[in-house]
């Protein structure tokens, strides 16, 4: 016969019934609990549901063994969660060696050993994985880079080669892996940088809502990392401080181009001073090319993207004209920078021109006797002009290396010669360059580039088709601007701006995605009457 023990078990003093004291318990046994005595004893209450006690115990019991198998299982080891093979060498060293040849200076954020570390150290460190994959996808989706060989590790099929496809995939290894660690909660410049990256696989693939997010999250992490206060540069690494300050400033101006062209917001403003010439000597580059990419970005801050898309209203010519004098001054005229940087700088500038002129046509502002260019209804032109004199002494590969970000500004220049050419009188004279020899060039630029002629080519063709009938192109431009309105446009279209033409191309996403400023389409045709008026008299 039992006798009752002096301390009942953790389980019988739970459930106010008798213990035995064995190890187990018989009452432990029968209702098969764990016989423990961790509790510290405790002045008796009154009794409760037994049954009820004993549910209790057996999930508390159960969500503890539970907890133990996962602490058991997790982190995951980096290595079972990674493509082997996927991310080689070789690869690396080809995208590593293309990107400090040409775009290094326009995204001098990076350094060189981080990037050719050997995989092994890799293979224990999550965020420096994801921040080589996501960079390697980036090169191969952007600029371009076509890996083959030992280079294009398991991404390559056996005889043909999808560029995007294996950025793609670099791209969802990259996804996956940052699921199995807490990247946000342990944010870095890394993580920020990856952020970056990711952005740029997902712009150059025109998902531009995911793309966007990605910014987004790599901006609200420079936040988190205090990159906008000047003061915490001073207390981290004089070299990773350097890279910080680069890779703010990267942000910001690619926040705010990207606000213009999708009509978005922003977050970061410019609160800490611009990188200095002081750099480390291992990477040396010409910092005075970014600054002037910077320098053409600053003004166009909240006030102006709330005008730009329309939540404000109080601008005025005076300030425009202002701005338009801002953009001729941010970048010099003997600009002596790598090609690549050139045409990085001289594109957004006249790209920047002609928004800024755009908004002046939408708040009415521009006349045919104003006594400044930038206030005439002509002046898209001039910045044709002036684009086409750059873009006639870059090769094609430095222009190439920008992706379609830059083929998109070229297309919206070209949109807006093509707007003013339907409405603008233009001088007859048959020998001299003009507006419809700069709209050819632009044509064939585009067309020459890659990704131009896939994507931004058949666009503008439909659209001179629609909005110049009477322009007589080549036969080969001809033929191809009549296709393309028979298989885009099943409908007979005004001249520019009307709304049934913008209908008819709206039918198309890509129309809604790559038309940056629809106000020009709807202020030519309020103006056309009168800007004909104004050049009558």
């Amino acid at each position: 016969m039992s006798t009752s023990a002096k301390r009942a078990c953790d389980a019988c003093h739970r459930r106010k019934v008798k213990c035995d004291g064995g190890l187990p318990c018989r009452n432990c046994s029968q209702a098969s609990l764990s016989c423990t005595f961790n509790t510290v004893p405790q002045k008796k209450g009154p009794k409760g549901s037994r049954a009820k006690v004993i549910s209790e115990l057996r999930e508390a019991q159960r969500q503890t063994q539970l907890a133990l198998k996962l602490n058991d299982q997790w982190p995951i080891p980096p290595s079972q969660v990674r493509t082997p093979g996927l991310l080689t060498p070789e690869m690396i060293k080809e995208c590593t060696d293309f990107f400090f040849e040409h775009m290094y200076p326009t995204m001098p954020i990076l350094r060189r050993e981080r990037l050719e570390q050997p995989l092994d150290s890799l293979e224990t460190d999550s965020d420096a994985y994801c921040l080589v994959a996501a960079f390697c996808a980036f090169m191969i989706i952007q600029p371009g880079i076509n890996v083959t060989g030992e280079a294009a590790g398991r991404v390559a099929e056996p005889t043909t080669y999808s560029t995007v496809n294996s950025g793609a995939a670099l791209l969802e290894e990259v996804l996956r892996v940052r699921k199995t660690y807490e990247y946000i909660e342990n944010a870095s410049q890394i993580t920020v940088t990856t952020s970056f990256f990711i952005f740029g696989c997902y712009f150059g693939l025109e998902k531009h809502n995911t793309a966007w997010f990605y910014l987004r999250e790599a901006t609200t992490l420079a936040q988190i990392l205090g990159m906008e206060d000047e003061d915490a540069y001073s207390t981290i690494n004089p070299l990773e401080s350097i890279v910080r300050r680069r890779l703010f400033w990267l942000l910001f101006v690619t926040e705010r181009a990207y606000a213009l062209q999708r009509h978005r917001s922003l977050t970061l403003q410019a609160t800490v001073g611009l990188p200095t010439v002081e750099e480390d000597a291992r990477e040396p580059v010409d910092i005075s090319g970014f600054n002037h990419l910077v320098n053409l970005f600053l003004p166009f801050g909240d006030v102006f993207i709330g005008l730009w898309n329309k939540i404000r209203s109080d601008c005025s010519p005076a300030w425009l004209a202002q701005l338009q004098q801002k953009l001729a001054d941010a970048v010099p005229k003997g600009l002596k920078s790598p090609e690549s940087q050139v045409a990085d700088l001289k594109t957004s500038q006249q790209w920047l021109r002609t928004m800024v002129w755009q908004l002046s046509i939408s708040n009415g502002y521009l006349s045919s006797s104003s006594a400044d260019s930038s206030m005439t209804f002509k002046y898209p032109i001039e910045i044709a002009r002036d684009l086409l004199a750059v873009t006639g002494q870059l090769s094609r590969q430095s222009m190439e290396v920008h992706g379609i970000g830059l083929i998109e500004k070229l297309f919206d220049v070209a949109c807006t010669l093509t707007d003013v050419m339907a409405c603008v009188p233009l001088d007859s004279a048959t020998f001299e360059i003009g507006p419809r020899d700069y709209l050819m060039e632009l044509v064939n630029l585009i067309s020459t580039l890659r990704g131009g002629e896939s994507r931004f080519l058949p666009l503008l063709l439909v659209k001179i088709n629609d909005s110049l009938p009477h322009l007589s192109p080549s036969p080969s431009l001809s033929g191809t601007c009549s296709l393309l309105a028979e298989d885009v446009m099943d409908c007979q279209s005004p001249i520019m701006g009307s709304g049934d033409a913008i209908a008819a191309i709206a039918t198309t996403a890509e129309w809604n995605a790559y038309v940056s400023a629809p106000s020009i389409l709807e202020s030519a045709t309020a103006y056309r009457t009168d800007i004909k008026h104004d050049y009558s008299q």
